[in-house]
């Protein structure tokens, strides 16, 4: 495999799940910081902000600068400011979300929304879905933050998201805005703060349906790792194949 510039790597099920660190993806970033190469944590979850997120790996023995932690919270909140700014905002979801949101200056409010952003939110209740579904029902345009079904843990899978998005929709009828992985929003967003060159990138990740495809779709390199969502044998099966897949990230040899 040859050496990139920016290594994007998700993080449930790619370097770690739910608490627990996988050790080859933590050997295999530490490598990359020896050889003066600084990598990208890219990630759907919206539900911690950089200083949350940045915490929490550095309990794994990660040191990860805020600025190159990008989450589907923070380009949601950047595409809601540069395409409606002048809306206002309900927002469903934790730290990450709420802050991003006011990061942009955006006006967010309980009643009457333009548009109604759903994140992960683990204190989410029948309340808050039946007034989601009658803001959309009502005009409101439904921005998800991303639309994973299911979450790597160490007990096994728990729901994402996106299971809560397509509890929604099926009540709506309605088709939400999708901005994280498979869509390409955060890993632009990378590419033009950083100046890289499409090709200088690498996508990392375990699930072929949002990682993966991520890559794909954005044009840059893509490294499909058995740690997560989608197995291997599964992955071969695919159209569209990624640019490299391991077992584990111990088995990649670029340094």
């Amino acid at each position: 495999m040859k050496v990139y510039k920016a290594y994007c790597f998700d993080l449930d099920g790619t370097v770690y799940r739910g608490g627990t660190a996988i050790p080859e993806a933590v050997t295999f970033i530490q490598q990359l910081q020896r050889q003066g190469i600084e990598p990208f944590l890219v990630t759907n979850n919206a539900k911690y902000t950089q200083a949350q997120q940045r915490q929490k790996v550095a309990a794994m023995g990660l040191d990860i600068a805020e600025d190159h932690i990008m989450t589907s919270a923070i380009a949601t909140a950047k595409y809601i400011r540069t395409h409606y700014p002048e809306s206002t905002v309900k927002v469903i979801g934790q730290d990450g979300l709420v802050e991003a949101v006011r990061q942009e200056g955006l006006t967010v409010v309980e009643k009457e929304p333009n548009i109604v952003v759903q994140g992960l939110s683990a204190s989410i209740s029948y309340e808050d879905i039946e007034d989601v579904c009658y803001d959309i029902q009502n005009g409101a345009l439904h921005i998800a933050t991303n639309g994973d079904l299911k979450l790597p843990k160490e007990h096994g899978f728990a729901p994402g998201n996106g299971s809560f998005v397509k509890l929604v929709q099926g009540v709506t009828g309605i088709e939400p805005l999708m901005i994280g992985k498979p869509e390409g929003h955060m890993l632009e967003i990378i590419r033009t703060q950083y100046h890289f060159e499409k090709e200088e990138m690498l996508m990392i990740g375990d699930n072929y349906d949002t990682d993966i495809l991520a890559g794909i779709h954005y044009g840059i390199d893509t490294l499909h790792v058995d740690t997560g969502v989608t197995r291997q044998e599964d992955v071969k099966k695919m159209d569209l194949q990624p640019t490299y897949y391991v077992k584990t990230l111990q088995d990649v040899d670029c340094l």
